[in-house]
């Protein structure tokens, strides 16, 4: 596993509670925090490396070091090539969270997509089949478990899809802070500031303005109605590729202070990713926000409330009548944290390839090429849900609403 941060450290406890796996290498830059999670845990089976995920050799020489049967890449976007190339390299197959950078069109952001999420991955989709390997991308909570939400809402409730739409909200609190995002600060600013991407069945995909379309989504169990908004993600690169559908979106409940946090950022140029010289170093200003925030993984003690992520189908039923559902898993962050220390964005998180590598090994989801959650079954991995003690949910909604 590349990365010992958040979702990483949120991987160990769930991974240890599992035979399926003889042995996990934690690496990081920081060695000293991937051997931080290995001794948290006392699992023989845990062992501590150091990689720079920027390094394509030095994740390939690590990866054949260990005899990795997969590696899963539990690190911010900016290093999704360099171990996914790496895993190539090697035969080796590959999982990751969060899939390769976008690139804003340069003349109409906010109409046409410019380079998408994943792009850069699906260009060598052919690369790998023809070699015979996997790379299963997007398999965490959003986009992860919220894909096979779509496969099998596709596969099991409906006959025909009007639209797919994933929504995310919560009612989390984090004590003492009056701006503390609980997720890297660096992926959110890569998701929110980005113009988000839209899929329709006769335009095929296309952007928007940052925060647009908004609307109120009712979330269940006692989170309760959040205005949700546009925003950049994979799973409308992903659920078109496999699922016929007529329109798939992606809102998330961002909350209007958040929003204009990130707009003041936006205004002040400190969502630039390229550096600039400051007292003889260089330095780029989005790493100094992040710098600034405290880590994600070190708030859950400081954190109140529910994460909810889920899908959202409207279209007809196998009989032919209007039907619309969410399908959802909620996650409480007391729970999280008195069973596995970790805060409830980042587990939620980590949960899913955990699943997704138990079905891997034992031949349940086999396939070559880059596949996204939507071209496997998805029976045995909500099942496994309910075996790891967190199970989802499904609400019928009224489509008449």
């Amino acid at each position: 596993m590349i990365g010992a941060g958040g979702v990483g450290s949120a991987i160990a406890p769930i991974a240890a509670r599992r035979d399926v796996f003889e042995q996990i290498v934690f690496a990081d830059h920081d060695e000293a925090r991937a051997r931080r999670v290995v001794e948290r845990h006392a699992d023989g089976r845990f062992a501590a490396a150091r990689v720079d995920a920027s390094d394509r050799s030095a994740v390939a020489d690590l990866i054949r070091a260990t005899e990795a049967d997969a590696v899963l890449n539990a690190v911010d976007p900016r290093f999704v090539m360099p171990i996914f190339d790496a895993a190539f390299e090697t035969g080796t197959t590959y999982l990751d969270m969060a899939m390769s950078l976008s690139h804003p069109h340069p003349d109409r952001p906010h109409q046409e997509p410019g380079v998408k999420l994943g792009d850069e991955q699906f260009a060598k989709a052919e690369a790998w089949r023809e070699r015979g390997v996997l790379a299963l991308v997007g398999i965490g909570v959003e986009p992860g478990m919220s894909d096979v939400f779509a496969r099998y809402a596709a596969d099991d409730l409906f006959g025909t899809i009007e639209e797919i739409g994933v929504r995310d909200g919560a009612d989390l609190v984090v004590e003492g802070y009056d701006f503390a995002p609980s997720f890297s600060i660096w992926t959110t600013i890569e998701e929110c500031l980005n113009p988000p991407v839209v899929w329709e069945r006769e335009r095929g995909w296309f952007t928007t303005a940052p925060f647009s379309e908004p609307e109120t989504f009712t979330f269940p169990e006692g989170i309760g109605p959040i205005e949700c908004v546009n925003v950049e993600h994979e799973e409308v690169l992903l659920v078109p590729r496999w699922i016929d559908a007529g329109r798939v979106t992606f809102k998330y409940g961002l909350g209007d202070e958040f929003i204009d946090v990130l707009k003041t950022i936006h205004k002040l140029g400190l969502d630039r990713t390229d550096k600039l010289r400051v007292d003889g170093v260089d330095v780029a200003p989005r790493d100094v926000v992040a710098a600034a925030l405290p880590d994600p993984m070190d708030l859950g003690d400081r954190m109140r409330g529910k994460t909810c992520a889920g899908t959202w189908v409207r279209g007809t039923g196998p009989n032919g009548d209007p039907r619309e559902v969410y399908l959802f898993h909620v996650v409480d962050n007391e729970e999280t944290m008195g069973r596995d220390g970790a805060q409830a964005v980042v587990w939620q998180t980590a949960l899913n390839p955990v699943i997704a590598l138990e079905l891997l090994a034992s031949g349940t989801w086999s396939g070559a090429g880059v596949l996204g959650p939507e071209a496997f079954d998805p029976h045995p991995f909500l099942d496994l849900l309910h075996e790891h003690g967190s199970p989802w949910g499904l609400e019928e909604r009224d489509p008449g609403a």
